[in-house]
C-alpha cells in the first residue's frame, strides 16, 4: 500500500485547507485510515480516523473544525481543516492499516501564520 498526502500550505489564522490522502489500492480494503500530525518539537498525534465501516473519531482538539471524508472512486481519504489556529501547524500524515500491517504516507506540511 502506498499513500500520498497533499494539500498542505502556508495559511493565516482562520483559514481552511483540504488535505488529501491518495491510496494505491481500494480504501475499502483497509481496516481503517487516519490522519496524524506532528508539530514542531511534539510527538505525532492522532487527528482523526475512519474505519472500514465508516465510523469516524476525532481528537478533542480538532472536533468541530476538522472533517474526514472518503471517496471510493478516487481511493482517497480527505481531511477538511477549518478555522485553523497556530497550534495546528504540523506535518500531517496519512496512515492506513490493512491485514495487521501499518502504512504511512510522506506527510504534508501545514503552517498557520498569525
Amino acid at each position: 500500500v502506498q499513500l500520498q498526502a497533499s494539500g498542505g500550505g502556508l495559511v493565516q489564522v482562520g483559514a481552511s485547507l483540504r488535505l488529501s490522502c491518495l491510496a494505491s489500492g481500494s480504501i475499502f480494503s483497509m481496516s481503517d485510515m487516519g490522519w496524524y500530525r506532528q508539530g514542531p518539537g511534539k510527538e505525532r498525534e492522532l487527528v482523526g480516523i475512519i474505519t472500514s465501516s465508516g465510523s469516524i473519531n476525532y481528537a478533542d482538539s480538532v472536533k468541530g473544525r476538522f472533517t474526514i471524508s472518503r471517496d471510493g472512486a478516487k481511493n482517497s481519504v480527505d481531511l477538511q481543516v477549518n478555522s485553523l489556529k497556530p497550534e495546528d501547524t504540523a506535518v500531517y500524515y496519512c496512515k492506513a492499516r490493512k491485514l495487521f500491517r501499518t502504512y504511512w504516507g510522506q506527510g504534508t506540511l501545514v503552517t498557520v501564520s498569525s
